[in-house]
């Protein structure tokens, strides 16, 4: 009976044995898959901000035009108020410096009144 329990037992670890290494291959496939799983991840989270990129710089290209062309109107419209600004200071220059000189030579001393 000592064989046959000795066998009982050896069977027993034998299939311990074997349920161990189940366990294991389960535990690297479920390893692999993981890593397998967020490589895919990884790849379409990729995919997906290349075509987002794609999209923004087709529309900034649509739309940077636009932008452009209202830029190029202020610059013409500043550049014709500045040219304005720079006549009217040009024709008025003589009469500007004749009143500071005026007001720089031309003193009239005022009593201080008594409060």
């Amino acid at each position: 009976m000592s064989a046959q329990n000795s066998a009982g037992i050896q069977t027993l670890l034998d299939s311990e044995r074997e349920a161990s290494k189940i366990v294991q291959k389960s535990r690297e496939f479920r390893t692999k898959r993981v890593k397998e799983a967020r490589d895919e991840a990884k790849k379409e989270i990729a995919e997906y901000k290349a075509n987002k990129e794609d999209e923004y710089k087709k529309f900034e290209a649509e739309h940077s035009k636009g932008n452009k062309q209202a830029e190029d109107e202020a610059n013409k419209e500043a550049d014709k108020q500045i040219k304005q600004i720079t006549e009217a200071g040009k024709s008025k220059q003589d009469a500007v410096v004749k009143k500071l000189l005026a007001a720089v030579f031309d003193v009239n001393p005022v009593a201080p009144s008594a409060a």
